[in-house]
C-alpha cells in the first residue's frame, strides 16, 4: 500500500462514524480535519472534494456491516437460521457495537434522499442488493424444502428489510429498546412461519 493510499484508508476509517452519525450534510470539512488531524490541504491532496469522502465513507461503512452479516451467517446450517443473522447484527445497531451511529443504509438513505444523488445511488445498490441475497436466501429454502414453495421470495425480502430498518429508525428515534425487541419478536415468527 503507497503513503497515498494509507492516508486515504486512515482518512476514511476516522470519518466514517463522523458521516454514520451526522449524515453528509451535517458533517464539515472542520469535522473530517478534527477527526484526523489532518489539514484541509491534506484532505483535498487525498479526496477531490467532500463528496468523494461521503462516498468512501459510506462504502466503508457498508462493508463493515456485510463482512459482519456474512461471517456469521457462514456459521448457520439452515436458510431461517441465516436470515435471522440479520435480527442478531442488527440488534448490535442499537447497541452501538456494530457500528457507530447505527445503520449506514438507514442513515444513509434518508440523509442523502434529496440532496446527493450519487450517494442516493449507492444506497439504493446496497438497498437491492441485500433484497437480492435475501431472496436467493428464500430460494434456496424452497428449494431444499425448508421454507413452502407458495411463499413470494421477493415479497419476504422486502419484508425482513423493512421490519429490520423499521424497527431500528422506531426504536432510535423513541429511544426505546423495547420497541425493537417486540418488532423483532414479530420479524422471528414471521420467519418461523415460512415453513
Amino acid at each position: 500500500m503507497t503513503k497515498a493510499e494509507k492516508t486515504r484508508k486512515f482518512i476514511v476509517e476516522k470519518t466514517a462514524p463522523i458521516f454514520n452519525m451526522k449524515g453528509y450534510a451535517g458533517t464539515s470539512l472542520n469535522d473530517i480535519t478534527a477527526a484526523t488531524g489532518l489539514t484541509k490541504g491534506s484532505i483535498y491532496g487525498n479526496f477531490a472534494n467532500k463528496d468523494e469522502v461521503a462516498l468512501a465513507s459510506f462504502d466503508y461503512n457498508l462493508n463493515n456491516v456485510s463482512t459482519r452479516i456474512e461471517a456469521e451467517m457462514n456459521q448457520q446450517t439452515s436458510i431461517k437460521d441465516k436470515l435471522l443473522v440479520y435480527i442478531n447484527i442488527y440488534q448490535k445497531f442499537i447497541d452501538g457495537s456494530v457500528s457507530e451511529g447505527g445503520c449506514p443504509v438507514l442513515n444513509t438513505a434518508i440523509d442523502a434522499d434529496d440532496t446527493h444523488p450519487e450517494l442516493r445511488r449507492r444506497v439504493l445498490k446496497a438497498v437491492l442488493d441485500w433484497k437480492k441475497k435475501l431472496a436467493q436466501l428464500v430460494k434456496t429454502g424452497i428449494a431444499n424444502r425448508e421454507i413452502s414453495k407458495n411463499h413470494n421470495p421477493e415479497q419476504i425480502a422486502l419484508t425482513i428489510i423493512a421490519m429490520v430498518e423499521g424497527g431500528i429508525m422506531i426504536s432510535k428515534l423513541t429511544s426505546n429498546t423495547e420497541y425493537w425487541s417486540l418488532i423483532m419478536g414479530s420479524l422471528k415468527k414471521y420467519v418461523d412461519g415460512l415453513g
